[in-house]
């Protein structure tokens, strides 16, 4: 049969965007359906707006305590209509240079914008077109949800889709959610004078992460001032001049105040309009069921990225368009990633890849792994440029197999993809680690530091020592 096109790509986000500057390149004859504007979540609400806040708020905490550095500090007040200015700015750059429509049209793939619904697998809707297709790559993103708190509709807040198309930040701000949104934008808002209290369910924030860092992550955060509240469930909502939120915190009934709310617990795949029970498509309360080849249940259907529901991250969508792309026109060349690192984006940052200390212990036993940690406020790198806190943690088996790590740090997310890399070709942490020269001074040059107390605590253990008495005996 002939189709009007190879490949169907519904969304224009990060994972969209890849898929129709690769797809072209593989002869395949590509259309790019986007119901609002390119870019995306990453884009408009995402990572691009948010690192961007959050780069101005690092600027603004270190005026404020440049003392540290032996230089006069500056508290002067902050227009944050100006950071606002800012953020947009860069938007519009990036939209216009490698997200426009021209860039991809440039690339080889049309650009249709519409609503789009499938027919079947092989049939889309836009509109009044119809467009037939061998295959279908969804890619539609998620959205931020809130949870079910009465009055909270009714008395207004704010999302990730919302807070940058304001003007300029809030007086003051409660942040409903301790998770990797909310504690970033928490720390961004309150280092640009922003009077801000973050209310978490848990008994802790950033609960994927290891807790003992994710601890002294939460210590600096209160430091810095930050009023952070555990274990609390919010019963109702008010709005009005200040916004009101009650509830309990452990035993205690307590109500917290703000000119705004922001909701910062949770996301949904945007996979409501596609029509896909119609068209055959499985699906669950995360998204578009996949296998590991990230096909649906109709074969010539794909879903990658938030709507597929697997791991929320820009960089796993891109990863994942790459794997459905080469096994729609090179079938079954390759599974979808699986040891998807993340870093959450505070100062300083905190990475991770792999198994937390509490999964290796439950998967090898509490003897069956080693945690090999290195305080990196002691390093040199650290000690140069006033590091309060910082953690590199190792979780390892004894045989020093790397079955995580987790680093909280400047730049962690840069430091994180050594362990990436070696976890994924089988590398160990001993030897291979200790006898990589690291450049100095860096925060990596503590991994070298790490590494060799891994082998002294080797050379401690009592096993050890008698096999190589034994093989001393021997004359081996």
């Amino acid at each position: 049969m002939k189709y009007d096109f190879d490949l169907a790509i519904i969304g224009g986000g990060s994972a969209g965007l890849l898929a129709a500057r690769v797809a072209p390149r593989l002869s395949a004859k590509t259309v790019l359906i986007e119901r609002d504007r390119l870019g995306g979540d990453c884009l408009w609400t995402g990572c691009v707006p948010s690192k961007t806040l959050l780069a101005s708020a690092k600027a603004a905490h270190t005026m404020r305590h440049a003392a540290r550095f032996g230089l006069p500090a500056s508290d002067a007040p902050i227009d944050t209509g100006k950071v606002w200015q800012r953020i947009r700015a860069v938007q519009e750059e990036i939209a216009a240079d490698d997200d426009s429509p021209e860039a991809v049209a440039a690339n080889g793939a049309e650009v249709v914008f519409g609503e789009a619904s499938i027919e079947d697998g092989h049939t889309v809707r836009v509109g009044n077109r119809t467009l037939s297709t061998r295959y279908i790559l969804l890619c539609t993103g998620s959205r931020p949800t809130a949870p079910p708190i009465e009055g909270l509709t009714e008395a207004g807040f704010l999302t990730s889709e919302t807070l940058f198309q304001l003007e300029r930040a809030p007086e003051s701000l409660m942040i409903i959610g301790g998770g990797p949104i909310g504690v970033e934008m928490g720390q961004a808002m309150n280092r640009l004078g922003v009077k801000v209290t973050i209310l978490e369910a848990f008994d802790r924030i950033l609960t994927r992460d290891e807790p003992s860092l994710a601890a002294l992550l939460l210590e600096g955060l209160r430091d810095e001032g930050i009023d952070i509240n555990l274990g609390v469930r919010l019963e109702n909502a008010t709005g009005g001049d200040l916004k009101s939120l009650r509830g309990r915190a452990g035993a205690h009934e307590k109500v917290w105040q703000a000119e705004e709310i922001f909701v910062a617990a949770g996301r949904a795949p945007n996979i409501e309009s596609l029509n896909l029970d119609s068209a055959g498509v499985k699906t669950t309360p995360k998204g578009v069921a996949v296998d590991k080849h990230l096909r649906t249940s109709v074969p010539s259907i794909y879903a990658v990225g938030d709507c597929a529901g697997r791991y929320l991250f820009t960089h796993s969508a891109g990863a994942e368009a790459g794997v459905a792309l080469r096994n729609m026109f090179y079938p079954g060349s390759q599974d979808a990633p699986t040891d998807v690192p993340w870093t959450t984006f505070t100062d300083p940052e905190l990475a991770h890849a792999g198994m937390t200390s509490a999964e290796a212990r439950k998967e090898y036993g509490e003897d069956g792994i080693c945690l090999h940690e290195f305080d990196l406020s002691q390093g040199d790198r650290g000690r140069a440029e006033g590091l309060e806190s910082g953690t590199i943690l190792v979780v390892a088996t004894q045989s020093h197999k790397i079955l995580g790590a987790h680093i909280l740090a400047p730049s962690a997310g840069e430091l994180i993809g050594q362990f990436l890399l070696a976890m994924a070709q089988n590398i160990p942490l001993v030897p291979n680690f200790r006898d990589l020269i690291q450049v100095y001074p860096t925060y990596s040059t503590s991994l070298t530091h790490l590494t060799e107390e891994a082998t002294y605590e080797q050379l401690e253990r009592p096993l050890y020592q008698a096999a190589r008495k034994l093989g001393s005996l021997l004359g081996e």
